[in-house]
């Protein structure tokens, strides 16, 4: 019986590791479609990139700084050695009390290493340079990532302190979006965006492939919050997935009648990011969540969007595909909603999770911030106007996506 279940589980896992892999072929086809047709050769290029990135430094750094063992200075930091090795039990090694092997623990958590990088990429998309991105995409997803990590699920100073986030609200989405703020802020706004103090939109070439990548991130979800239960527990797996789902519906459902009612029109982006801003919002107490709690908390992260985006916009801070409204403002609401509904509701516990907030917040702005800044004043960040009107596609790969492709139409 102990071996059925231990199979499994770790069945389970694999699976979830799938669906989390998934996720990043959704992170593509939305960041397509909410951009011109003239940068998505170069969105995609990014987002395949950041993947190989984040699995080898992951496996080479960051799984052993994300999981040093008992010993590290204060909660804050540990580092256990280079590379991966064989557990002394070999390869069928269990992990997690026994639930999974060591190496499906590597890598599920990979799969979410990448997840931060990926974040930056749709907010910074269409004026970028490739080089500059991937020398940041491998520092952060190498070192500030997994560091961040080791706070809660290493067993580091948050943990301690009794900071909850089941799977990432402040952990991964966070982590990436507080490192887009600073990549938009050094980089500029894109040609055009604003004019003269006005606001002007820039819309996406292909809707329906956007359509697409929510879709996949939607179904991708399951496996991301569904596999941090870290067990195929039918109880447990399956309140979270229906908490998982309902929070996204009522995040697509609040983004809808708020951007409704606030511009008269049905906005299909904004519908789309609704429903992303509810899973990100529900992923930090997808497990400690009711029904209600998970509706009212997915609703409550889709007016934050419509809110948050428009915000954005008059901060004069230009966001592409939304990532910071999704990933930043929905990550810290969901973690705050960890101490305001669900079983750990109390003000004892709203304190902890702020402090959480505010300690990555500080530490991810102050690493990004170094590091970005460090290359905008040596290689560069922003490629030239020339580049960016013409499109990256041609000028960064020597390609385009279309072979009808005619740049003065888009």
């Amino acid at each position: 019986m102990e071996n059925t279940l231990f199979t499994v589980n770790n069945l389970w896992m694999m699976l979830c590791i799938a669906l989390v892999f998934i996720m990043h072929l959704g992170f593509s086809l939305l960041e397509i479609g909410l951009t011109r047709a003239k940068n998505t050769v170069n969105i995609l290029f990014k987002n395949v990139i950041i993947i190989i990135i984040g699995l080898l430094t992951y496996a080479l750094l960051g799984f052993n700084l994300m999981y040093p063992g008992a010993e590290f200075a204060g909660g804050i930091f540990g580092f256990s050695g280079f590379g991966l090795e064989l557990p002394a039990n070999g390869l069928t090694a269990s992990y997690y009390n026994g639930q999974y092997t060591y190496w499906t623990e590597f890598l599920f958590q990979a799969m979410f290493a990448a997840t931060a990088a990926t974040i930056v990429s749709g907010a910074v998309a269409e004026r970028v340079q490739i080089g500059s991105f991937m020398i940041f995409s491998t520092l952060y997803v190498g070192l500030v990532y997994p560091i961040v990590g080791m706070w809660k699920w290493g067993g580091g100073f948050l943990e301690k302190l009794g900071f909850y986030d089941f799977a990432g609200s402040t952990i991964v989405h966070s982590v990436g979006g507080w490192a887009a703020v600073v990549a938009v802020w050094l980089l500029g706004a894109r040609i055009g965006k604003f004019r003269k103090g006005k606001i002007s939109v820039i819309p996406g070439h292909n809707m329906p492939l956007a359509t697409a990548g929510v879709f996949l991130l939607w179904f991708g979800w399951f496996g991301f919050n569904g596999g941090s239960v870290l067990s195929a527990d039918p109880g447990a797996t399956s309140l979270v997935l229906v908490t998982t789902c309902l929070a996204a519906a009522a995040g697509g459902f609040g983004a809808f009648l708020v951007s409704f009612i606030k511009y008269k029109e049905n906005d299909l982006s904004m519908l789309l990011n609704g429903v992303l801003g509810g899973l990100v919002g529900i992923t930090a107490g997808a497990d400690k969540m009711g029904v209600i709690d998970a509706i009212v908390i997915g609703f409550i992260a889709g007016v934050l969007i419509v809110l948050a985006v428009a915000a954005i916009d008059r901060l004069k801070l230009d966001d592409p595909v939304g990532a910071i409204s999704v990933h930043l403002v929905c990550g810290i609401w969901g973690t705050l909603a960890v101490g305001i509904f669900g079983d750990l509701a109390g003000w004892e516990q709203l304190l902890h999770q702020f402090y959480g907030v505010l300690a990555v917040a500080a530490f991810c702005v102050l690493t990004s911030g170094i590091i970005l800044f460090t290359l905008k004043k040596t290689i560069g960040l922003r490629v030239s106007e020339k580049e960016e009107l013409e499109g990256l596609d041609i000028h960064e790969h020597g390609i385009s996506a279309y072979s009808d492709f005619r740049m003065n139409e888009h």
